[in-house]
Protein backbone atom coordinates (compact mmCIF):
# COMPACT_ATOMS: atom_id res chain seq x y z
CA UNK A 1 0.00 0.00 0.00
CA UNK A 2 0.86 3.50 -0.70
CA UNK A 3 3.02 5.36 1.90
CA UNK A 4 3.28 9.35 1.96
CA UNK A 5 6.37 10.59 3.45
CA UNK A 6 6.78 14.04 2.13
CA UNK A 7 4.75 17.24 2.55
CA UNK A 8 5.53 18.49 -1.06
CA UNK A 9 3.38 14.99 -2.23
CA UNK A 10 0.21 16.20 -4.68
CA UNK A 11 -2.23 14.77 -2.90
CA UNK A 12 -1.11 16.54 1.03
CA UNK A 13 -1.02 19.79 -1.83
CA UNK A 14 -4.73 19.37 -2.69
CA UNK A 15 -5.93 17.88 0.64
CA UNK A 16 -4.37 21.21 2.05
CA UNK A 17 -5.93 23.42 -0.60
CA UNK A 18 -9.28 21.78 0.41
CA UNK A 19 -9.52 23.93 3.52
CA UNK A 20 -10.51 26.56 0.90
CA UNK A 21 -13.83 27.14 0.01
CA UNK A 22 -13.06 28.43 -3.52
CA UNK A 23 -10.94 25.28 -3.98
CA UNK A 24 -13.60 23.26 -2.42
CA UNK A 25 -16.11 24.46 -4.78
CA UNK A 26 -14.16 24.27 -7.90
CA UNK A 27 -13.25 20.64 -7.16
CA UNK A 28 -16.79 19.54 -5.73
CA UNK A 29 -14.72 17.83 -2.58
CA UNK A 30 -14.25 18.61 1.37
CA UNK A 31 -12.01 16.77 4.25
CA UNK A 32 -13.92 14.84 6.77
CA UNK A 33 -11.86 13.52 9.86
CA UNK A 34 -12.33 11.17 12.50
CA UNK A 35 -13.42 7.97 13.35
CA UNK A 36 -17.11 8.84 13.75
CA UNK A 37 -17.31 10.84 10.67
CA UNK A 38 -15.70 8.20 8.39
CA UNK A 39 -18.30 5.42 9.97
CA UNK A 40 -21.18 7.69 9.04
CA UNK A 41 -20.16 8.52 5.19
CA UNK A 42 -19.39 4.42 5.08
CA UNK A 43 -22.78 3.90 6.03
CA UNK A 44 -24.58 6.67 4.54
CA UNK A 45 -22.47 5.68 1.02
CA UNK A 46 -21.43 9.01 0.71
CA UNK A 47 -18.63 9.63 -2.33
CA UNK A 48 -15.87 8.50 -0.86
CA UNK A 49 -13.05 9.24 -3.25
CA UNK A 50 -9.74 8.35 -0.59
CA UNK A 51 -9.33 7.55 2.76
CA UNK A 52 -6.06 8.59 4.62
CA UNK A 53 -4.58 6.72 7.53
CA UNK A 54 -1.85 7.49 9.58
CA UNK A 55 1.01 5.51 9.57
CA UNK A 56 0.48 3.70 13.37
CA UNK A 57 -3.31 3.50 12.55
CA UNK A 58 -3.02 0.25 12.90
CA UNK A 59 -1.10 -0.18 16.32
CA UNK A 60 -3.80 1.80 18.00
CA UNK A 61 -6.98 0.25 19.64
CA UNK A 62 -9.42 3.00 17.97
CA UNK A 63 -10.07 1.95 15.46
CA UNK A 64 -12.06 -1.54 15.37
CA UNK A 65 -11.32 -4.47 12.94
CA UNK A 66 -14.87 -4.09 11.41
CA UNK A 67 -13.96 -0.55 10.32
CA UNK A 68 -10.57 -1.38 9.04
CA UNK A 69 -12.87 -4.10 6.89
CA UNK A 70 -14.99 -1.39 5.41
CA UNK A 71 -12.45 1.15 4.93
CA UNK A 72 -10.08 -1.24 3.31
CA UNK A 73 -13.26 -1.49 0.33
CA UNK A 74 -12.19 1.94 -0.52
CA UNK A 75 -8.63 3.75 -2.19
CA UNK A 76 -6.46 4.14 1.22
CA UNK A 77 -3.68 5.68 1.53
CA UNK A 78 -0.92 5.56 4.50
CA UNK A 79 1.02 8.74 5.40
CA UNK A 80 3.76 9.25 8.14
CA UNK A 81 2.50 10.92 11.42
CA UNK A 82 4.68 13.87 10.63
CA UNK A 83 2.70 14.34 7.43
CA UNK A 84 -0.54 13.42 8.81
CA UNK A 85 -0.63 15.40 11.64
CA UNK A 86 0.39 18.77 8.84
CA UNK A 87 -3.10 18.02 7.77
CA UNK A 88 -5.08 17.19 10.82
CA UNK A 89 -7.61 19.95 11.67
CA UNK A 90 -8.13 18.47 15.11
CA UNK A 91 -4.98 18.69 18.61
CA UNK A 92 -5.44 15.01 19.28
CA UNK A 93 -5.82 13.37 15.39
CA UNK A 94 -7.80 10.06 15.41
CA UNK A 95 -5.30 8.75 12.82
CA UNK A 96 -7.94 9.16 9.84
CA UNK A 97 -9.23 11.40 7.38
CA UNK A 98 -11.10 11.11 4.16
CA UNK A 99 -11.96 13.26 0.88
CA UNK A 100 -15.62 13.15 -0.11
CA UNK A 101 -17.16 13.95 -3.35
CA UNK A 102 -19.95 16.59 -2.84
CA UNK A 103 -23.36 14.98 -3.81
CA UNK A 104 -25.20 17.52 -7.09
CA UNK A 105 -27.47 15.14 -7.74
CA UNK A 106 -30.94 17.17 -6.87
CA UNK A 107 -30.00 20.87 -5.51
CA UNK A 108 -33.76 21.56 -5.86
CA UNK A 109 -36.17 22.34 -2.90
CA UNK A 110 -38.55 19.94 -1.77
CA UNK A 111 -41.56 21.12 -1.33
CA UNK A 112 -43.34 18.22 0.41
CA UNK A 113 -41.86 18.77 4.33
CA UNK A 114 -43.58 21.08 6.84
CA UNK A 115 -41.16 23.25 7.01
CA UNK A 116 -38.04 24.93 5.70
CA UNK A 117 -35.25 26.03 7.73
CA UNK A 118 -33.42 29.63 5.57
CA UNK A 119 -30.03 30.93 7.18
CA UNK A 120 -29.84 34.40 6.40
CA UNK A 121 -25.89 35.10 6.72
CA UNK A 122 -25.06 32.88 9.74
CA UNK A 123 -21.38 33.27 10.32
CA UNK A 124 -20.29 30.90 12.47
CA UNK A 125 -18.67 26.90 11.60
CA UNK A 126 -20.01 25.85 14.86
CA UNK A 127 -23.14 27.08 14.96
CA UNK A 128 -24.05 26.29 11.12
CA UNK A 129 -22.72 22.22 12.14
CA UNK A 130 -25.47 22.39 15.35
CA UNK A 131 -27.99 23.84 13.23
CA UNK A 132 -27.79 20.75 10.82
CA UNK A 133 -27.35 18.64 13.45
CA UNK A 134 -30.49 19.59 15.27
CA UNK A 135 -32.40 19.69 11.99
CA UNK A 136 -31.46 15.69 10.87
CA UNK A 137 -32.14 15.15 14.73
CA UNK A 138 -36.13 15.97 13.74
CA UNK A 139 -36.34 14.41 10.55
CA UNK A 140 -35.84 17.45 8.16
CA UNK A 141 -33.60 16.68 4.94
CA UNK A 142 -32.85 20.04 3.39
CA UNK A 143 -31.91 23.41 4.40
CA UNK A 144 -31.29 27.09 2.40
CA UNK A 145 -28.66 29.22 3.25
CA UNK A 146 -27.78 32.51 1.73
CA UNK A 147 -24.75 32.88 -0.03
CA UNK A 148 -22.47 34.11 2.42
CA UNK A 149 -23.74 32.13 5.16
CA UNK A 150 -20.69 30.17 5.91
CA UNK A 151 -19.81 26.79 3.98
CA UNK A 152 -21.57 24.02 5.17
CA UNK A 153 -18.22 21.65 4.28
CA UNK A 154 -15.89 23.87 6.08
CA UNK A 155 -14.13 21.53 8.22
CA UNK A 156 -15.01 22.76 11.35
CA UNK A 157 -18.37 23.06 10.32
CA UNK A 158 -18.18 19.11 9.38
CA UNK A 159 -17.05 17.98 12.44
CA UNK A 160 -19.93 19.58 14.40
CA UNK A 161 -22.76 18.10 12.25
CA UNK A 162 -21.33 14.30 13.70
CA UNK A 163 -22.55 12.93 10.40
CA UNK A 164 -25.38 15.21 9.79
CA UNK A 165 -23.69 16.77 6.67
CA UNK A 166 -24.52 13.63 4.79
CA UNK A 167 -27.92 12.84 5.60
CA UNK A 168 -29.16 16.94 5.03
CA UNK A 169 -29.01 18.73 1.38
CA UNK A 170 -27.81 22.25 1.91
CA UNK A 171 -28.97 24.49 -0.93
CA UNK A 172 -27.47 27.65 -1.56
CA UNK A 173 -29.35 30.49 -2.56
CA UNK A 174 -27.45 32.83 -4.44
CA UNK A 175 -30.07 35.77 -3.67
CA UNK A 176 -32.14 34.93 -1.12
CA UNK A 177 -34.87 37.32 -0.57
CA UNK A 178 -35.79 36.13 -4.17
CA UNK A 179 -35.75 32.49 -3.64
CA UNK A 180 -38.02 33.07 -0.91
CA UNK A 181 -40.65 35.00 -2.87
CA UNK A 182 -40.20 31.73 -5.61
CA UNK A 183 -41.25 29.69 -2.21
CA UNK A 184 -44.10 31.80 -1.47
CA UNK A 185 -45.33 30.96 -4.50
CA UNK A 186 -45.99 26.63 -3.41
CA UNK A 187 -47.89 27.78 -0.68
CA UNK A 188 -45.41 28.12 1.69
CA UNK A 189 -45.07 31.65 4.36
CA UNK A 190 -42.10 33.08 5.29
CA UNK A 191 -41.97 33.60 9.43
CA UNK A 192 -38.59 35.23 10.35
CA UNK A 193 -37.61 35.48 13.86
CA UNK A 194 -37.11 39.32 14.92
CA UNK A 195 -37.63 40.93 18.35
CA UNK A 196 -39.82 43.14 17.04
CA UNK A 197 -43.06 40.95 17.56
CA UNK A 198 -44.99 40.19 20.24
CA UNK A 199 -46.24 36.79 18.33
CA UNK A 200 -43.91 34.27 20.43
CA UNK A 201 -42.97 31.00 18.59
CA UNK A 202 -46.29 28.94 21.20
CA UNK A 203 -48.39 31.61 19.14
CA UNK A 204 -48.20 30.14 15.28
CA UNK A 205 -48.36 27.23 13.97
CA UNK A 206 -45.78 25.35 11.71
CA UNK A 207 -47.52 24.11 8.89
CA UNK A 208 -46.17 25.13 5.49
CA UNK A 209 -43.78 28.03 7.04
CA UNK A 210 -40.31 29.04 6.22
CA UNK A 211 -38.72 29.75 9.22
CA UNK A 212 -35.89 32.20 8.76
CA UNK A 213 -33.29 32.59 11.09
CA UNK A 214 -30.50 35.80 10.96
CA UNK A 215 -26.97 36.90 12.02
CA UNK A 216 -25.78 36.41 15.03
CA UNK A 217 -24.83 39.69 15.20
CA UNK A 218 -27.49 41.42 13.00
CA UNK A 219 -30.51 39.14 12.63
CA UNK A 220 -32.68 38.70 9.49
CA UNK A 221 -31.75 41.57 6.97
CA UNK A 222 -34.31 43.91 6.88
CA UNK A 223 -35.58 43.21 3.56
CA UNK A 224 -36.41 39.73 4.24
CA UNK A 225 -38.43 40.77 7.17
CA UNK A 226 -40.44 42.94 5.26
CA UNK A 227 -41.13 40.07 3.05
CA UNK A 228 -42.38 38.24 6.05
CA UNK A 229 -45.47 36.90 6.73
CA UNK A 230 -45.55 36.42 10.34
CA UNK A 231 -42.79 37.34 12.99
CA UNK A 232 -42.02 35.40 16.03
CA UNK A 233 -39.56 35.29 18.86
CA UNK A 234 -38.49 33.29 21.74
CA UNK A 235 -40.00 34.50 25.34
CA UNK A 236 -36.76 35.72 27.81
CA UNK A 237 -37.94 35.58 31.43
CA UNK A 238 -34.64 36.47 32.11
CA UNK A 239 -32.40 39.18 32.17
CA UNK A 240 -30.91 37.70 29.07
CA UNK A 241 -32.03 39.54 26.23
CA UNK A 242 -30.99 36.91 23.47
CA UNK A 243 -30.37 33.67 22.80
CA UNK A 244 -27.22 31.85 20.22
CA UNK A 245 -28.74 31.56 17.34
CA UNK A 246 -27.94 27.59 17.43
CA UNK A 247 -29.99 27.69 20.47
CA UNK A 248 -32.75 29.62 19.46
CA UNK A 249 -33.45 27.58 16.21
CA UNK A 250 -33.22 24.28 17.73
CA UNK A 251 -35.99 25.84 20.26
CA UNK A 252 -38.32 27.27 17.51
CA UNK A 253 -37.71 23.58 15.73
CA UNK A 254 -38.87 21.83 18.93
CA UNK A 255 -41.91 23.64 19.10
CA UNK A 256 -42.58 22.76 15.42
CA UNK A 257 -41.54 18.91 16.75
CA UNK A 258 -44.13 19.56 19.94
CA UNK A 259 -46.98 20.86 17.89
CA UNK A 260 -46.43 17.88 14.95
CA UNK A 261 -46.48 15.33 18.12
Amino acid sequence: MQKITSRDNDLVKHIRKLKNKKYRDTNQEYIIEGIKLISEAIKENANIKKIILCDDCEKTEHISKDLMYEIAKYDCIYMSDNVFNYLSEVNTPQGILAIIGKQQSDLDIDYSQDIILALDDVQDPGNLGTILRTIDSIGLTQILVSKDTVDAFNPKVVRSTMGAIFRVKVIESTNLLKTLKEIQKHKFKIMVSSLQTDNSIYDVDYNKKVIVVGNEANGVKSDIQQLADEKIKIPLLGKTESLNVSVATGIILYEYIRQKL
